[in-house]
């Protein structure tokens, strides 16, 4: 078989029917082009989405959960031990949100060589006074330097500095928290904890993570700030927050780190599973739809190649006559085939690659999201990868069909009947 022979041939048919194979390898760049444009803004929403969910969110975080005992006093009394007993109406153990011995735990827990890093935190549910108005909220005591390290505290500061918490009695608060009291920098807020006590804050910033139920209860103080607001020794933390080098071992690490350190742990997947299910749908939406493109793209080709292979019926004879064996025609329409796909497919890169650069630049301004100014795109070269394959997969299916009817036409029917 003479491959340069039947690429010149495939390239002679592919000119004599230039406008069909132009229209066919337009399709397949339209294809390409809509599947990139689509599938990079899907995955940009996902990831942005994502940030949002992962830059706020421990991989692996231990704390004390409020529960029932599992042991309740019947348990030990030996005339019930072994009888079913019922119990109504069980009331939680209340063992104290503060996690024992929790200093000894972080510096374990930076030892590890699958940890990033780890940040304590306290969480306390107050109120903040405004006037005579109580606002429910939370504060969250952190540890400064872990936490901008960690979570990157700063891109969702708007107004102030993340550092100025390190400043005795400071405080960073939510921004519909600040709208609802109408409060700015420089102002002292009044918080009352569960228990009754009181402390003055003086606020040194505004932050918006852009979820309205965050931003509308939650602030930062420092770890020493959030200790002395609830009367609690140095060493009371209620949260223990671990960021792991490898995401997909938090799961089996939570399990692992509760057994070992005797406390609760949630993982992030677990806390976040409706921002895992959306971006899960997104995704599969989007390649679905740039899939089907594809597919209608390939039935095109498809199309042409039956309708040049109907006309050309006298032409294959002749090459068949001439000593081109059935095997030899069906290999130059499938040339012709991968030679639109092929062609369609780069072109269908390139205009992808305009297309989600435009968007890249739209202006995408929203008061929820303050971090973000244009529509999010992903430049991964695994979509490329994947539409290219794609591509050329869809084609060279298309054009194996025809290529087979043309490989079994009779020579001899074909000169006869003429």
């Amino acid at each position: 078989m003479n491959v340069k022979l039947l690429f010149n041939i495939a390239l002679h048919l592919l000119r004599a029917r230039f406008k069909q194979s132009l229209v066919a390898a337009v399709g397949v760049t339209f294809g390409i082009a809509m599947f990139i444009s689509l599938v990079s803004f899907m995955n940009g929403l996902n990831d942005l989405l994502d940030g949002l969910m992962l830059n706020r969110t421990p991989h692996v975080r231990l704390y004390n959960e409020i529960q029932p005992s599992k042991h309740q006093p019947v348990d030990f009394d030996p005339q019930y031990r072994n009888q079913t007993v019922i119990i109504n109406s069980v009331k939680p153990k209340d063992r104290g949100k503060s996690i024992y011995n929790g200093k000894a735990i972080i510096h374990d827990l930076k030892q590890d060589k699958r940890v990033v890093d780890v940040a304590p935190k306290i969480t306390a549910p107050v109120f903040f006074n405004s006037g005579t108005i109580e606002i429910s909220g939370v504060v969250y005591g952190v540890d400064v330097a872990a936490e901008e390290k960690l979570f990157r505290l700063s891109d969702y500061v708007i107004a102030g500095k993340v550092a100025d918490l390190n400043q005795s009695n400071s405080i960073i608060i939510g921004k519909g928290l600040a709208d609802k009291m109408l409060m700015k920098i420089g102002d002292v807020v009044k918080v009352t904890t569960a228990k009754g006590n009181l402390s003055t804050f003086k606020i040194v910033g505004i932050l918006q993570i852009g979820i309205a139920e965050l931003d509308n209860t939650m602030s930062y103080t420092s770890l020493s700030s959030a200790q002395k607001l609830l009367g609690a020794p140095t060493n009371y933390i209620t949260d223990i927050q671990v960021k792991l080098f490898d995401i997909q071992q938090a799961p089996a690490l939570t399990k692992e780190f509760s057994k070992k350190y005797e406390v609760d742990g949630m993982d992030y997947q677990t806390t976040n599973s409706q921002f895992e299910t959306g971006s899960t749908i997104r995704s599969i939406i989007s390649y679905a739809v740039g899939i089907v493109l594809l597919i209608v793209a390939g039935f095109g080709i498809y199309n042409i190649l039956n309708m040049m292979i109907f006309e050309k019926m006298d032409s294959i004879a002749i090459l068949k006559a001439t000593g081109f064996s059935g095997r030899d025609v069906q290999w130059i329409f499938i040339i012709l085939s991968m030679i639109i796909g092929f062609t369609g497919g780069i072109c269908g890169l390139l205009f992808g690659y305009i297309f989600t650069s435009i968007i890249d630049v739209i202006p995408f301004n929203t008061p929820a999201l303050p971090t973000i100014t244009t529509y999010p795109i992903s430049f991964r070269p695994l979509f490329y990868g994947i539409g290219i394959t794609f591509a050329l997969t869809t084609t060279f299916i298309a054009g194996w069909f025809p290529a087979r009817k043309a490989g079994k036409v009779d020579p001899v029917e074909i000169i006869r009947g003429k």
